[in-house]
């Protein structure tokens, strides 16, 4: 897979994935200045409106807006694999920031078989495999595990936020094989869902709800972008609020 992404990166097109600039250093891929446009960026709290019913909280890096949301499209849907450095450090950002040093646990939203097969691979397994890696990197002790399987389903992306809804409440199980180490893999640490985008909630929702229901408690889930019409709020989320040093808080499983 390696050979194949460096082959990749050699024959595609060298413009920015962040603004589509040619002509330009690039750094993986991105413009200096869509590089500094996204490390401004500080992971928040946010949540849609209306929020579905077992939403955990969900934290996010930024807007669906250019230039992350192009990034995203480029390394998700054109190819762009090495991509996968900059927005898995990015979300191994936002993680440590809700985590602030305790363990983790990333359980990766996964494609489903078509989409992985059109991808060369689960697109959030490889971000997330750079998010745990960066963390461990910077002294938390993360891991990941890969319970859920995503069941055939056809693409969502212009569907209503009922029908998101519907769609999720079957597109999700948890593989039965997995449960005992996923259950081992949880004790003592914050599970994170951890996936691209934040649209309607229903996703992390219905599997919020998998989870549950093999007495496994998510703490949040983790994006690196949300579209942008939806309330975000630096107000209490009856956890407490930010601490002092405003981090973002949750619960320990």
């Amino acid at each position: 897979m390696r050979a194949y992404e460096a082959l990749a990166d050699l024959i595609l097109p060298t413009s920015c994935a962040g603004c589509g600039a040619g002509g330009v250093a690039l750094r993986s891929g991105v413009c200096g200045d869509c590089v500094a446009t996204v490390a401004a960026m500080r992971p928040h709290e946010t949540r849609p409106t209306p929020a579905p019913p077992g939403l955990p909280l969900c934290v996010t890096l930024g807007p669906y807006a250019d230039p992350l949301s192009s990034m995203i499209v480029s390394y998700k849907d054109r190819g762009r694999h090495r991509l996968a450095k900059p927005l898995g450090a990015l979300l191994g950002a936002v993680v440590a920031e809700v985590a602030a040093g305790r363990p983790v646990l990333l359980v990766p939203v996964p494609d489903t078989p078509g989409a992985a097969r059109e991808r060369h691979g689960d697109h959030m397994a490889r971000l997330t495999r750079v998010a745990a890696r960066r963390l461990r990197a910077a002294g938390t002790a993360a891991v990941v595990a890969y319970p859920l399987k995503a069941m055939p389903r056809a693409d969502s992306a212009h569907l209503s936020a009922s029908d998101r809804a519907r769609t999720a409440q079957s597109a999700f199980a948890v593989r039965d094989a997995r449960v005992k180490s996923l259950r081992a893999a949880a004790r003592g640490r914050l599970i994170f869902l951890v996936d691209d985008v934040l649209t309607t909630g229903s996703t992390l929702a219905v599997v919020s709800e998998r989870l549950a229901e093999v007495d496994v408690e998510v703490a949040a889930g983790v994006t690196l972008a949300a579209t942008e019409l939806r309330r975000e709020s630096a107000e209490s989320w009856g956890m407490g609020g930010a601490d002092p040093n405003g981090r973002i808080p949750v619960k320990r499983s």
